[in-house]
């Protein structure tokens, strides 16, 4: 038989305060449980830090494929002469309204898509499935059947709807371009604006409409500023991609008509592999990784801003 021991006049039974174990293994364990992930470490470090320190070396050489016994140090001089150079403003200034042109009309057509999607309706899910698919096309893909399907002046789909014989590539080349990447590229911020539309909270709606808000009031007051985030996101993230397009221009124009879509990666493509300029094509690969990373910084902000504003919810 057990004895009970009766409680004590004024006695609580909370429990002792909750004295924290000391972690096992400390340091060790903590690299125990890292080490699955060095071998991936290790490896993009070997295929991206590498590369780009092994550029960084060759962009203070002066180095020509042509003239391979005079090779030297040169310092910065390659930077100078890109950031000088005529052709390589141009190709700055190209790649600047061919990356801006893309990523602002993709973003209006993703979300006036995003907008239609984000209602129920009968075969949505297909629907959705289908606007996605230009974006698992691949580049290359996708601008070689833009050039011949739709472009081609003689058995282009544009000419045969439309009439006409309009060589569209010569006489529109940076619409050409454009157009390309904007129809690969719309699935891409629309999926991210439709997420966006889905995290709005239905209740804040219903309650504007019953205080007498109509559509358009709700779309320009409440859901732009509620999509600002995802908008920016959608800029920075199509921006960081767009500024180093290289297959539709390839493709569709190579740099032409003269070097009117001509951009930095196909400059630096050009300086590479026709003027052999190692160490100026190199110095403006790092000035292009520098750019990117710049607006990388940016978006890894955006995304840090929207997981706080997920978590306060």
């Amino acid at each position: 038989m057990t004895d009970v021991i009766p409680r004590a006049e004024g006695r609580t039974d909370t429990p002792p305060p909750h004295t924290p174990v000391p972690a096992k293994g400390g340091a060790r364990e903590r690299w125990v449980r890292r080490a699955p992930l060095l071998p991936a470490l290790v490896f993009a470090i070997i295929v991206t830090q590498v590369p780009f320190l092994v550029t960084i070396y060759l962009s203070t050489q002066s180095w020509n494929a042509l003239r391979p016994g005079a090779r030297g140090f040169v310092g910065v001089d390659n930077y100078v002469t890109v950031l000088t150079d005529s052709r390589l403003r141009a190709a700055l200034a190209n790649t600047v309204l061919l990356t801006a042109g893309a990523v602002i009309f993709s973003m209006i057509l993703g979300l006036a898509l995003a907008v239609l999607l984000d209602r129920r309706f009968v075969g949505r899910s297909v629907v959705r499935t289908l606007l996605i698919t230009p974006f698992l096309v691949m580049p290359i893909a996708a601008a070689l059947l833009w050039k011949h399907a739709i472009y081609n002046p003689a058995y282009g789909l544009i000419n045969g709807l439309f009439g006409g014989s309009t060589d569209w590539i010569s006489s529109y080349p940076k619409a050409a371009v454009i157009t390309t990447l904007v129809w690969q590229w719309t699935p891409f911020m629309m999926l991210i604006l439709l997420a966006g539309l889905q995290s709005q909270s239905e209740e804040v709606l219903e309650a504007a409409r019953v205080d007498g808000a109509n559509a358009w009031q709700i779309f320009t007051r409440m859901t732009i500023p509620h999509l600002r985030q995802y908008l920016e996101l959608g800029a920075l993230l199509g921006s960081i991609y767009l500024v180093n397009t290289f297959d539709s221009v390839f493709s569709i124009t190579q740099g032409g008509p003269g070097t009117a879509t001509t951009n930095l990666p196909y400059e630096i493509y050009l300086t590479t592999f026709r003027k052999f300029e190692y160490g100026e094509a190199s110095a403006a690969g790092v000035i292009v990784v520098i750019l990117t990373i710049i607006v990388a910084t940016f978006a890894l902000r955006v995304i840090s801003s929207l997981f706080r504003m997920e978590e306060g919810r």
